[in-house]
C-alpha cells in the first residue's frame, strides 16, 4: 500500500526496522531538546503529516524500549490517526518514571501501525445471543 507523507523534518521517513514488524517508528522533529520532568506530558511534534485511505487509520503506539527502561509511554495510548486528518503528526508523550528525560531532534519515540476498520451501524435490540462468557468482565477467569 502506498500512502502520500510530506516529511518537513530532517529525518528519514518512518520505516519497518525488521522483516515482520508491525510498527514504524516515529522520530522527533524538535527545535530544541525537550526535558520530561517525571509525570510531565509534551506534546513531541514528527514534522510528518500522511493522507490515508478511506477505511484505514494509523495508530500511535509507545516503544516498548523507551517504556521497560525509561518509564516513557503514550497519555492516549493508542492514539489514532484518521483518514480524514492531515495535520502534523504529534505524539504525547508522559514520564512516568522519578527521572527526568531528555528528548533530542531524530530520537525514536514511538511507533506507527497503519491498520484497516470497519464502519458500524448499530441495530438496536433488547437482548444479546448467550456465550459462555456472558457479562464476565474485569478478573472474571481469575488469577
Amino acid at each position: 500500500m502506498n500512502i502520500k507523507i510530506i516529511n518537513r523534518s530532517k529525518n528519514s521517513l518512518p520505516a519497518y526496522e525488521t522483516l515482520h514488524a508491525a510498527g514504524m517508528d516515529l522520530r522527533a522533529d524538535l527545535e530544541e531538546i525537550i526535558t520530561l520532568k517525571p509525570m510531565e506530558r509534551k506534546l513531541v511534534p514528527t514534522g510528518l503529516s500522511i493522507e490515508l485511505p478511506e477505511g484505514f487509520e494509523a495508530q500511535i503506539r509507545p516503544r516498548s524500549g523507551l517504556a521497560f527502561k525509561h518509564g516513557i509511554g503514550i497519555v492516549n495510548s493508542p492514539g489514532t490517526i484518521d483518514a480524514d486528518y492531515r495535520g502534523e503528526i504529534k505524539v504525547l508523550l508522559i514520564n512516568f518514571s522519578d527521572q527526568p528525560f531528555e528528548i533530542n531532534t531524530g530520537d525514536r519515540i514511538a511507533q506507527m501501525v497503519v491498520a484497516r476498520h470497519e464502519k458500524v451501524s448499530w441495530d438496536t435490540v433488547e437482548v444479546l445471543n448467550e456465550t459462555a462468557r456472558g457479562a464476565g468482565g474485569y478478573g472474571h477467569t481469575g488469577v
